[in-house]
């Protein structure tokens, strides 16, 4: 597909033109999927603000580049997802939660150590996922957590990651293989650890 004859990418000329109420525009249209994105990622709301804006900073400067490879959302998306990971391994935050039934409160809590109140087996369930999604996510690398939270929570196909990040399909397919793998194998061993 010719991105650039598309409306989105007249949007863009606009704005690598200089024009400011285009790039206003960009960032009223994807603020939405960039904060999905990032909560995704990192959980934290005030952490999630603090790299949107870095986000669309590096939009703003980085606009001149874009080549029209690909659609915006796919640049934008990628721009999210290092600046993600960029964050993680700067502040060297390990934890993702995917637990989307918890409250920012509930999350807190459970960093803290904190009992949940008036949750009772149900709590204890969703802590033990979270802790055991946790324990699992921190046997594969940052590229294999990239890919699997693209494939498995964002729900893109590999036809599409293979456009995103500039691969081959198949090794997109080797790659998400052998990290699923991986997770077995981490599955396995937790399932064998005795309880303490």
């Amino acid at each position: 597909m010719d991105y650039e004859t598309t409306p989105e990418g007249a949007l863009v000329r606009r704005a690598q033109s200089g024009d400011e109420s285009a790039f206003r525009e960009i960032v009223e249209r994807y603020q939405s999927k960039v904060f999905s994105i990032i909560h995704g990622i990192v959980r934290q709301r005030n952490d999630v603000e603090d790299i949107a804006q870095q986000v669309f900073a590096k939009v703003y400067f980085s606009i001149r580049n874009f080549d029209f490879r690909s659609s915006l959302i796919t640049w934008i998306y990628k721009i999210t997802v290092n600046e993600c990971f960029d964050y993680l391994r700067k502040k060297k935050v390990r934890k993702l939660v995917y637990e989307s039934d918890m409250s920012e409160d509930e999350v807190r809590r459970v960093e803290n150590s904190e009992p949940l109140p008036d949750r009772g087996t149900r709590a204890d369930t969703t802590l033990a996922r979270r802790d055991y999604i946790v324990k699992l996510l921190d046997r594969v690398s940052d590229e294999e957590k990239n890919l699997l939270m693209l494939k498995e929570v964002e729900g893109y196909s590999v036809e599409e990651l293979a456009g995103m990040l500039r691969m081959n399909e198949n090794t997109i397919k080797v790659k998400l293989f052998r990290a699923r793998q991986k997770l077995v194998k981490a599955s396995q061993r937790l399932d064998k650890a005795p309880a303490r």
